[in-house]
């Protein structure tokens, strides 16, 4: 079947700036909605999009709204999105539902990949993707987030994957699946809220130069996918993995012992070790995706040239 942009919607900031080849940063809109409570998440989500302004490029922040996949939110639709309940978490297969249904959905970072190839957008910020959730011998819990890198032309900037999910695990599939991962001035994995757990990184590289140059020969070999930039928290943000894995244990625990799973236990295990941290790990979570963000805007004004 024929491709449809029917359901797009660029902003004009952003239709734009692609048009004149001026370098777009895509940003999720699942960190608004489902990440942290107002007004924090919309605070947020406008600092993001001043960050990879500040940083040479334009953001492009994704979210499903009236029928329509938006590339680009107003002021009006970020505040909208950051207040309104019952908004939808969006991954690869629930964009049909929203969109046919007119109901207002978030992004996650599949969703979010999609809409930035459709649109033509090459670099996508977030705070960590999803993967191999722990315990999914058992569960067979694996996000779409990392069959999304192994077929869409996107890459994902991130402080590695979320410390809740089985990290170790979580690399072998990207591998599995061909998705580069490369280590931004590190040889170790970041976890998330931590710089490092003692797993290596498949690839290092410390400029941006150089990640650029993998990026266009990975695409112009025809090479299908995305890869996943690894950009460890900044060290004086950085939380000690002593001081976070109980307590992600504990949250994991609990969520257990409710039932809890599927698309509703990242929102749950977040919450939970934000309140177990005393809100340590919701200032980390905002830390990261801000340095993602500027990792993101530098790569795409790079990218351009």
């Amino acid at each position: 079947m024929k491709q449809s942009l029917d359901h797009l919607s660029l902003s004009d900031e952003v239709s734009s700036a692609l048009r004149e080849k001026r370098p777009v940063v895509a940003l999720e809109s699942t960190i608004i909605s489902h990440g942290m409570p107002f007004p924090r998440n919309l605070e947020t989500a406008k600092n993001l999009e001043e960050i990879v302004r500040k940083n040479g490029a334009v953001p492009a922040t994704i979210a499903a709204m009236d029928g329509s996949l938006r590339v680009g939110l107003s002021s009006d639709q970020l505040e909208r999105l950051a207040q309104e309940k019952d908004v939808l978490k969006l991954s690869r297969f629930d964009l049909p539902l929203a969109l046919s249904q007119k109901r207002t959905g978030a992004t996650t970072v599949a969703a979010t990949m999609i809409a930035a190839q459709l649109a033509g957008i090459r670099f996508f910020a977030t705070g960590g993707v999803g993967g191999v959730h722990r315990g999914a011998e058992h569960t067979f819990d694996v996000s779409a987030d990392l069959h999304e890198l192994s077929q869409t032309d996107v890459a994902v900037i991130s402080a590695g994957v979320k410390s809740i999910l089985d990290i170790p695990k979580t690399l072998e599939k990207l591998e599995t699946l061909g998705v580069p991962v490369i280590g931004y001035k590190t040889n170790e994995f970041p976890a998330f809220y931590s710089r490092e757990i003692g797993v290596p990184v498949p690839i290092q590289m410390d400029s941006i130069a150089e990640i650029v140059d993998f990026l266009k020969v990975k695409w112009e070999l025809g090479l299908k996918g995305g890869a996943l930039i690894a950009n460890p928290i900044d060290e004086e943000d950085s939380l000690s993995r002593s001081f976070i894995e109980p307590r992600i244990e504990t949250a994991i625990e609990e969520a257990q012992n409710k039932g809890i799973r599927g698309k509703a236990l990242t929102p749950f295990l977040l919450s939970r070790i934000e309140k177990i941290t005393e809100g340590k790990s919701l200032e980390a979570n905002i830390k990261l995706v801000e340095s993602n963000a500027r990792l993101a805007a530098e790569l795409a004004l790079e990218y351009r040239g």
